[in-house]
């Protein structure tokens, strides 16, 4: 790489627009979205899908809502060609489905496309031939005159072959590729003489693609492009305007949200945003940015996990970790921070509705349910973990209630385990340490069988303990106001007691027959020190017995 002063590249040229108006525009409806998986996603793999699986592949995009649909490019290769009929032949098109193909404005392509669409209902034949200075020179050595002559004649040829299947209707969309870095005026200039060919009016309009086909600048400055294009051309009203960015500078989503508040009217992109290079526009993303703004996207990714396996299968590309929305880690927390707010806002959620059912969670653009993800992904636990995380875990999955003042402790002690493995801990795994360290705790001190007694007169409780401590068997007694104070006197009675009741509080973990009681208790030890224990029983009073012993043991367990 170069360094000081680079002399290798340049920056764009901006457009002059001194009074641009997008800046202050917001998107309040949903484009036209049109996929191109079958064309650029089909043609960016290693392994071409086969016709079965581009057949499963439209069946999938058909259901999402697509109504405009880029088949391929069948002039290209007799699997592209076969596809269409097999779409045709099959009849897998709805009717209220457009299909697309794509062709180069040379002669021999065009005709060849225009077999393939025998039988078609709607169709939009999408035309294209590069404008830009360096494909001008590079690739094709014209002028803009020749390059002009091109587009033109490509669009009379187009036109001429309409007649020949009478039952489909043909609608146009001519496409100066490489757009992005092109002249605008030289662009427009094309696109106008494309249109005095093609004749479009305002029943049938035109659609004018502008591709970002290479991402050379930043996105206000593609926005600059779309709206100087919207704002200059002639007969605006007879085109619709379409937007198809790639990704070169990562910055392709941001490049057609910019686009569409510049007055574009169409979008085409593709799932996940696979293609050439860095990809296609992931109109997957777009769409549920607009979800998220309470803008209804007219595409139905409700089943985003079952769309996910079809494109993974069919195309044996995968969809990253973190990619918005899809991937398996965005609506996952591992910082303590993060974790804490989530559980706090789930908790509200479930305590307080939203009057106007707002989604009101810190961390969380929109409800993962919405696209048919769960919460059990939210929170995972590792070593940066914080004390709210374990303790959403416990609660979601064992019906653990820990006290508030519980959560720091035992969030350290699942942190620590986490960091000693040097790996994330499942679930079952953060329940395993938090019975071992809390749960019923057995050494130095057991239960092994307990009696009652009330007296009705002063109300006190008198209980009788068999235990075991320190290896030796030992019947105990004490009374108080309930059995937790009276099991307290008995350890008092045998100088065992080095601790002050701090809290104790209980809760039920399931319904029916197999209810179970939770109970947890803090201790204050003679050391200063609290410790923290949990009983889990059958009866309600022995889960609070086993919770003092598991805090006893804790600090007893410490102190020696």
């Amino acid at each position: 790489m170069q360094t000081g002063s680079i002399t290798k590249y340049r920056p764009f040229s901006k457009i002059h627009l001194p009074d641009r108006q997008w800046p202050d525009k917001e998107i309040t409806h949903a484009p036209i979205w049109t996929s191109v998986d079958l064309r650029d996603g089909n043609q960016a793999l290693a392994i071409p899908m086969t016709v079965d699986e581009k057949l499963e592949f439209f069946d999938l995009l058909v259901a999402i809502g697509f109504k405009e649909i880029e088949v391929g490019f069948p002039s290209a290769s007799d699997t592209e060609f076969r596809f269409i009929r097999s779409l045709v032949e099959q009849n897998r098109i709805p009717d209220d489905v457009t299909v697309q193909v794509l062709v180069q404005a040379r002669e021999h392509l065009i005709r060849r496309t225009f077999e393939s669409l025998q039988g078609v209902k709607h169709a939009i034949v999408h035309l294209y031939n590069s404008t830009s200075p360096l494909q001008r020179r590079v690739t094709f050595n014209k002028t803009k005159a020749e390059i002009k002559e091109i587009a033109i004649e490509g669009a009379k040829l187009v036109k001429s072959l309409v007649p020949t299947i009478p039952d489909t209707h043909i609608r146009m969309e001519y496409s100066p590729e490489s757009f992005s870095d092109t002249e605008v005026e030289y662009a427009l200039e094309v696109c106008e003489a494309v249109m005095d060919v093609w004749e479009p009016t305002e029943e049938n309009k035109i659609i004018l693609n502008l591709p970002a086909t290479v991402e050379v600048a930043t996105p206000n400055i593609h926005a600059d492009q779309i709206e100087w294009f919207c704002r200059n051309m002639k007969e605006r009203n007879k085109a619709i305007i379409s937007l198809h960015t790639h990704n070169d500078r990562g910055t392709g989503i941001a490049a057609t949200e910019l686009g569409l508040m510049a007055g574009a009217d169409r979008v085409e992109g593709t799932l996940f945003g696979n293609g050439e290079r860095t990809g296609n526009l992931d109109i997957v993303t777009v769409a549920l940015n607009l979800y998220s703004q309470g803008v209804d996207p007219k595409l139905d990714f409700s089943k985003l996990d079952h769309i996910r396996s079809v494109y993974e299968r069919v195309t044996r590309m995968s969809v990253p970790e973190r990619q918005p929305y899809a991937g398996d880690l965005v609506f996952t927390a591992f910082s303590g921070s993060h974790q804490d707010a989530i559980k706090k806002g789930m908790d509200l959620r479930d305590r307080e509705a939203d009057p106007e059912g707002l989604w009101q969670v810190p961390y969380l653009l929109i409800d993962p349910t919405d696209i048919g993800r769960d919460y059990e992904a939210i929170i995972r636990i590792n070593s940066q973990s914080g004390k709210g995380g374990v303790a959403y875990i416990l609660s979601r999955d064992y019906g653990l209630e820990l006290p508030k003042p519980m959560h720091p402790e035992v969030g350290e002690v699942v942190n620590n385990m986490a960091d000693q493995s040097s790996r994330e801990l499942k679930s079952l795994e953060v329940h395993e340490i938090f019975r071992k360290e809390y749960v019923n705790l057995s050494t130095p001190l057991e239960i092994h069988a307990i009696e009652r007694e009330d007296f009705s007169k002063t109300g006190e409780v008198r209980v009788e303990a068999d235990v075991v401590y320190q290896g030796m068997e030992k019947k105990i007694d004490g009374t108080g106001n309930g059995p937790i104070s009276a099991f307290v006197d008995a350890l008092e009675q045998q100088g065992w007691k080095d601790f002050n009741l701090i809290d104790y509080r209980q809760h039920s973990i399931g319904g029916g027959s197999k209810t179970k009681a939770a109970a947890y208790i803090q201790i204050k030890h003679r050391n200063g020190k609290h410790y923290f224990g949990c009983g889990i029983d059958a009866n309600i009073e022995l889960a609070g017995l086993r919770a003092l012993v598991s805090a006893f043991n804790r600090a007893r367990k410490e102190a020696s």
